[in-house]
């Protein structure tokens, strides 16, 4: 069983519906999902809602966060700008998988344009399904923060 998070999700205008799906989603498996926008589908700023989102994870008020843009590269760069954030650009469940078990990832992006509902659904269960593994990838994941 997987433990309960507590999850900061954000995305720009090309993410809104999925962030809401994903949202709905977290609360079915029994998450604390925090919604950190935008409101509407409304063409908005990605880097306003990924600095909300990093920062969340940052300093510790959430423990995990996604974000979600029409490729997910904006996002991601924006989200990794941050310190101790280690934001992954994730669009298939194993990638997801293996940005947690060897990156530590505690922020996944998805691109909105490119993976359905049922993949993005499954990009996140098996996100939250892996766990950091240490070990030899523990001395790598060190070494990322400047």
């Amino acid at each position: 069983m997987t433990p309960s998070y507590s999850i900061a999700v954000g995305a720009d205008h090309a993410g809104f519906k999925l962030k809401n799906e994903l949202l709905a989603f977290l609360l079915e498996l029994g998450h604390e999902p925090q919604d950190f926008g935008p409101d509407s589908p409304d063409s908005v700023d990605y880097p306003d809602y990924a600095h909300a989102v990093a920062e969340s994870v940052s300093s510790g008020e959430n423990q995990l966060g996604i974000l979600i843009c029409g490729s997910g590269n904006g996002v991601c760069m924006t989200a990794n700008k941050h310190a101790n954030i280690r934001a992954a650009l994730c669009w298939k469940e194993e990638v997801a998988a293996l940005a947690r078990q060897h990156n530590d990832a505690n922020i996944i992006c998805i691109p909105a344009r490119f993976v359905t509902k049922p993949a993005a659904l499954k990009i996140v269960q098996a996100w939250l399904n892996a766990s950091f593994e240490g070990g030899r990838h523990e001395r790598r994941v060190a070494k990322i923060n400047c």
